[in-house]
């Protein structure tokens, strides 16, 4: 049933920042408590008043790729959990006369795309071990990764070792929170089993050196990243820290994922609140204002948790009328939680999430 919803402003915010705490303080673990299909979190900001340093410039990547390995080749290690265009980046790498680097499963499915590539093995000339435990956690792959190209004593190194650098490194993490926190059917060995050492790992390396290396963990990225390499990379910098602050996201979300498992497997039966907690977010939109109109504000939502529960507002398609504000949000959170209470059709009017008419 449509359900109409009009709010007016409310006083002055006393802090910068606003909450919706019932929201955001539903976590993942009180499933069998609340229903947190709609769980959000907003964030409201007054305006700046004053203005940041300017960030310091970072080299540009051209000069990076022009000392790419003690032999001048160009290097670029792929290894996918989610291989969705997975043949366009490497034959897009291909073309820019890189040389594919890559791990098990992500190396059988380029040869099988016919994209030529080498595979760790040959690299570290060292075996994967201990049941796959122990693939790219060599020198001869993070040494290429983290070895700074200005710092002379660094390339002299890589020189003295026969290590190559690696100018582009293209990994993602296998999906922990769906596969195996969410699941109650996974055993607490196979879900240790499921834990990626090395991913973050490479991940973690290429961002901290980020002037020197190009990292990418999303696919959407892979045509910016190619347009990138093709173009004029002299301003690059922005560029190299997008990608690297989007790396460091992609492990926090994935550690808070094993965490989270990990807490239900030491907690004791009927403990729901562990002493901290992590809840990854991603930016669903940028809304009309905040509290007040002269505040900015933004509508985050954690998109595994909102798409597995559709059909609260998280995930509620807006047909027509203006832009909703932070208010209007509250407000229809509010509402949505008060006809879900019932089995029939339902309608609610609320005035500041509180109800003032039912029908």
């Amino acid at each position: 049933m449509p359900i109409s919803l009009l709010s007016s402003p409310t006083p002055p915010a006393a802090t910068a920042a606003a909450i919706s705490l019932r929201s955001l303080f539903s976590p993942r673990f009180l499933h069998d408590r609340f229903d947190i299909s709609t769980r959000f979190f907003f964030y409201c900001a007054l305006p700046e008043v004053s203005s940041r340093g300017s960030l310091v410039s970072v080299r540009p990547m051209a000069g990076a790729a022009s000392g790419s390995t003690p032999t001048g080749t160009k290097q670029a290690l792929i290894s996918l959990s989610d291989k969705r265009d997975l043949a366009l980046i490497a034959n897009g790498l291909k073309e820019l006369g890189y040389t594919i680097v890559s791990t098990g499963g992500t190396a059988s499915a380029l040869e099988k795309a016919g994209v030529p590539v080498t595979k760790v093995e040959q690299i570290t000339n060292f075996p994967e071990m201990l049941d796959g435990r122990v693939k790219t956690l060599h020198p001869s792959i993070h040494g290429g990764i983290l070895a700074r190209r200005d710092q002379n004593h660094h390339m002299k190194a890589l020189n003295a070792h026969g290590i190559g650098t690696f100018d582009v490194v293209v990994v993602n993490l296998y999906p922990f929170y769906d596969k195996v926190t969410s699941s109650d059917s996974v055993s607490f060995e196979d879900g240790i089993e499921n834990i990626d050492i090395g991913g973050p790992t490479m991940i973690r390396a290429a961002a901290k050196n980020h002037r020197d290396v190009l990292v990418v963990v999303d696919h959407n990225d892979y045509p910016d990243l190619l347009k990138f390499l093709k173009g004029d990379q002299s301003d690059g910098g922005q560029f190299c820290k997008e990608l690297a602050w989007k790396a460091f996201q992609h492990v926090a979300s994935y550690d808070a994922a094993v965490s989270e498992w990990l807490w239900k497997q030491t907690s004791e039966e009927g403990d729901r609140f562990p002493p901290s907690f992590t809840v990854p977010l991603s930016l669903n939109s940028t809304l009309r204002y905040g509290e007040n109109p002269h505040q900015k504000a933004a509508f985050y939502v954690d998109k595994s948790l909102s798409l597995a529960n559709a059909g609260g507002i998280a995930t509620a398609i807006q047909h027509h009328g203006k832009e909703m504000s932070y208010n209007n949000y509250l407000d229809a959170d509010a509402a949505w939680n008060c006809v879900s209470e019932f089995d029939g059709p339902t309608c609610v009017i609320v005035k500041h999430t509180n109800p003032c008419g039912s029908l």
